[in-house]
């Protein structure tokens, strides 16, 4: 693969790994666990217990695979590390070029729905004139882009990585940028290094505060009201960030040897974190579930994709005192998202420009709610120019 060139790829998993997999499946040792506790000891067993079933005797990851590659998929070299990433076409009259970043734990299978909705709007109950070329790269270390050999793979590197592959591998002067999760994190820092280069950013979750914190003496009772239930969070919801923050390798030998003990990580976020009222299948299927541990477990990127929460808390990103993030700013405020700031709470951080509070949904949005979020994504970018 040449440097800084976009070669054609195709996601082709040997039959070996399906086999082994399979195997590993058959072979599992659950735990065991407290009667009638529900979820919240964590991923409940009986559950797991049954997708795992499921996953053995009747998930196919061909036909996943399949609907994965009608998309157009390609490499670049870039700084060393082979860049994964989907672009696809826009069907308009002049479709804007817009960058789709995904998160942990999830993948470039989150934009599966989302993307003809973009490409094709005319087809979707919206307006040709509103297309757009898709970008959706796999994080480095995460899915299909290869895995950082050295440190500091964090939130910087990555964003310059991806404004690399839009300017430099892909020729576009300007560009939109969606994002959500460490998404939300990486298009924030294009955000404010790169703003000169993009017509916006769009943000379904906000991912950085205002740099002078939040001891502020303008913080308003929504702000404060705010901050409480990010305690919460913090307090009842963050030991995954903690390990995998910290020693994130002792966690992995365990994750990257056993299908289950992955499936069960992973599920119980997309559970706590999204809009099902904690029936899980109400928001996601089997197959999608499955097909997204899949790809962290067919590319061996728990690891790798967990250090980006080390790299994170040891080599940060945050903004200077007195600045903010001047890109245009459109934020997409789902109810069950892990943290609702205020608009107040935001325009400290973001140049905001458009605010708008969703029925339904939650921290996985293209996945959960592809068409709120696609509209919302196209009202906002046809006013940027």
């Amino acid at each position: 693969m040449a440097d800084g060139k976009a070669v054609p790829f195709r996601i082709a998993v040997p039959d070996a790994v399906i086999a082994d997999l399979k195997e590993r499946l058959t072979r599992t040792r659950f735990p065991d666990a407290v009667p009638d506790t529900g979820w919240e000891y964590g991923a409940n067993l009986a559950y797991v217990m049954e997708l795992v079933e499921y996953w053995r005797t009747k998930y196919d990851w061909r036909a996943n695979e399949r609907e994965i590659n009608r998309f157009a998929h390609f490499k670049a070299d870039i700084d060393g590390l082979g860049i994964h990433f989907i672009h696809e076409k826009g069907k308009g009259p002049n479709p804007k070029p817009l960058v789709l970043i995904h998160g942990w734990p999830g993948s470039i299978y989150e934009f599966m729905k989302i993307i003809p909705m973009l490409t094709d709007p005319a087809a979707h109950g919206g307006d040709a004139k509103d297309s757009f070329t898709v970008i959706a790269p796999s994080l480095p270390g995460y899915g299909f882009s290869d895995h950082a050999r050295a440190r500091a793979m964090n939130i910087q590197a990555m964003a310059d990585i991806f404004h690399k592959l839009i300017t430099q591998v892909l020729g576009y002067n300007r560009y939109a940028v969606q994002g959500g999760d460490w998404g939300a994190a990486i298009t924030s820092r294009i955000g404010e290094v790169h703003a000169a280069s993009v017509y916006g950013i769009h943000l379904n979750m906000i991912a950085v505060g205002p740099a002078e914190g939040r001891n502020a003496p303008e913080l308003t009772a929504e702000e404060k009201v705010f901050l409480a239930d990010l305690e919460k969070f913090r307090t009842h919801e963050t030991g995954y960030q903690w390990i995998q923050g910290t020693k994130p390798q002792t966690l992995a030998y365990g994750l990257n040897d056993s299908p289950a003990g992955l499936c069960a990580w992973i599920v119980e976020k997309f559970r706590t974190w999204s809009d099902c009222h904690g029936e899980l299948e109400k928001s996601f299927t089997r197959d999608e579930l499955l097909t997204n541990v899949m790809i962290y477990w067919i590319t061996q990127s728990i690891n790798s994709s967990t250090r980006l929460y080390y790299e994170a808390r040891h080599h940060p990103w945050r903004l200077k005192p007195g600045t903010r993030i001047e890109a245009p700013t459109a934020f997409a405020l789902f109810p069950a998202e892990l943290v609702r700031p205020p608009r107040h709470w935001a325009e400290r951080a973001y140049n905001i420009q458009r605010w708008t509070v969703m029925p339904k949904g939650g921290h996985f949005a293209a996945m959960e709610e592809p068409g709120l979020l696609a509209a919302d994504v196209r009202e906002f970018f046809k006013g940027q120019q």
